[in-house]
């Protein structure tokens, strides 16, 4: 009985044994997996992040042109608004020379009469 036993105590330490080997390729096997899973995820993380810089990067371009255009319509508007003024002024200086003319005009033509 001794001989029965004792085979029967190697077999079941050999079956443990097995089944800790089986038990440690289980672990490596989650282990490779949950690293392929970070690795994964680490991927589209990368990758969502690289849309979202694209997308903000476009609408700050797309503000930035708009500052453009509102700042260049600001500066063509400046330019007219100076242009207006200018003849508007300039239509006052001929007329003001107009009427200096006239004066002198009728300074000359006209006696003056000194005590």
């Amino acid at each position: 009985m001794s001989e029965s036993q004792s085979r029967y105590s190697i077999v079941e330490r050999l079956t443990q044994k097995k089944l800790d080997i089986i038990s440690e390729i289980l672990e490596l096997d989650e282990e490779v997996k949950t690293k392929e899973l970070k690795l994964e995820q680490l991927k589209k993380d990368f990758s969502d992040w690289k849309s979202d810089i694209n997308t903000i990067v476009e609408r700050e371009k797309r503000m930035k042109q708009r500052e453009i255009e509102k700042a260049e319509g600001s500066s063509e508007n400046a330019k007219q608004r100076k242009a207006a003024k200018e003849n508007s002024l300039k239509e006052k200086i001929a007329a003001i020379e107009k009427a200096l003319e006239r004066i002198e005009e009728i300074s000359k033509t006209s006696p003056t009469n000194q005590p």
